[in-house]
C-alpha cells in the first residue's frame, strides 16, 4: 500500500471525518434501551476495518456495539483468522501465527483502542469471537483478558453445547459473561436452537448466558421468544434483532415477520433490562435500496418503538 499500513490507513480515515461528526456523537439510547448492531458482521460486503466500521456507526447514528475481534487485532497487525472447519495447512500455519500473535499482544494496546471508539462515542460492551471451541486454554483466557480490556461486559460466541463446560470454567474465572448464540437447529443435541440447550449450558457455570437471537428462535420454535426472555432474563447478554417467519421462514423486512421486534423492544424498556438490543442485519436489500439505507431503517424502528 505504497508504505501505508492497515493502522495508518485507519487514522488517515478517522482523521478524514468532518468535524460536525466528531462533534456530534451518535446516542442510540431510546426510551432507556441502548441500540447496537453486530459489527463488522452486519455490514455485508462494505470494508471492515475498525476505521470504516467506527465510521459507520457514527454514520448510522449508534453508540453501541457487539464488535468481533478482528478489526481490533488487524488494526494492530494480526495475521487475518482463517475461515472454515477444514483448513489447508497454510491456513493451520495462519492460525498457528494468529495465536501466537494472540498471546504475546500487549494489553496496553488495546487500551488505546478502547479509549479512541469511547472518544468518538461508541461503547464497545460486547466482543465476539469466533472458533473458540478450538482454542487451548492460553487463549481462552486472551479471549476474556481482551474483552475485558475493550470495556465489554460480556463475551459472545458460537460452541457445541458441550464445549459450554469447558468455556464457562475461564467465564467463572473471569467474572463475565458469555452469550451463547443459537441458530435454527433444534434436532442436534450439540447446536444452540431449542431452550433446553441454553438451560443445559447455564447448569455449567452462572457465567454461562444468552445471547437470545429473537429471529431464529422465532423461526425454529414457531413461538414467540418472550416467554423465555422473561425467565432467563437475568442470564441474557444481549439481543439479537432481526424479522423471520415461522417455520424457519426467511429473513424479511422488519415487521413482515412473525418475530415480535417492538413488543420485545418494549418488554426490555418496560422491565428496565440493562443489554442491548442489537441489529444483527440479514434480510435481503430491496431493489433501488442500499445496506445503509436498510440498517438505518430498523434503527429508526427501534426508535420509533421506543419514544
Amino acid at each position: 500500500m505504497n508504505g501505508i499500513n492497515r493502522r495508518d490507513l485507519g487514522r488517515l480515515v478517522l482523521a478524514a471525518l468532518p468535524v460536525s461528526r466528531l462533534l456530534a456523537k451518535p446516542d442510540s439510547e431510546f426510551g432507556g434501551v441502548q441500540i447496537g448492531i453486530n459489527a463488522p458482521y452486519s455490514f455485508h460486503g462494505m470494508p471492515d476495518d475498525s476505521a470504516s466500521v467506527l465510521k459507520d456507526l457514527i454514520d448510522l447514528n449508534l453508540s453501541a456495539v457487539e464488535l468481533r475481534s478482528q478489526p481490533v487485532e488487524q488494526y494492530y497487525g494480526a495475521p487475518v483468522m482463517p475461515r472454515g472447519r477444514n483448513l489447508t495447512p497454510e491456513q493451520k500455519a495462519t492460525l498457528a501465527a494468529l495465536r501466537k500473535w494472540r498471546l504475546s499482544a500487549p494489553m496496553s494496546q488495546f487500551q488505546e483502542f478502547r479509549h479512541k471508539w469511547e472518544e468518538a462515542g461508541v461503547k464497545i460492551q460486547i466482543v465476539k469471537f469466533d472458533g473458540v471451541d478450538a482454542m487451548p486454554d492460553d487463549e481462552a483466557d486472551y479471549t476474556f483478558e481482551l474483552a475485558k480490556t475493550l470495556g465489554a461486559h460480556a463475551i459472545s460466541c458460537e460452541i457445541p453445547v458441550s464445549k459450554t463446560r469447558w468455556y464457562g470454567q475461564f467465564a467463572a474465572k473471569h467474572k463475565m459473561m458469555v452469550g451463547y448464540h443459537g441458530h435454527t437447529n433444534i434436532t442436534n443435541p450439540e447446536a444452540f436452537g431449542r431452550p433446553e440447550s441454553w438451560e443445559q449450558a447455564m447448569s455449567y457455570s452462572k457465567y454461562n448466558g444468552i445471547n437470545l437471537d429473537i429471529g431464529h428462535f422465532t423461526a425454529a420454535n414457531n413461538t414467540s421468544p418472550i416467554p423465555f426472555l422473561e425467565k432467563y432474563s437475568s442470564r441474557v447478554t444481549h439481543v439479537h434483532l432481526k424479522d423471520r417467519k415461522f417455520n424457519d421462514g426467511p429473513n424479511v423486512v422488519w415487521g413482515q415477520g412473525d418475530t415480535p421486534i417492538k413488543q420485545v423492544l418494549q418488554l426490555m424498556q418496560s422491565r428496565h433490562y440493562p443489554f442491548q438490543g442489537t441489529i444483527e442485519f440479514e434480510y435481503k436489500v430491496p431493489e433501488g435500496s442500499t445496506e445503509m439505507k436498510e440498517i438505518a431503517r430498523c434503527v429508526e424502528y427501534c426508535r420509533a418503538a421506543l419514544i
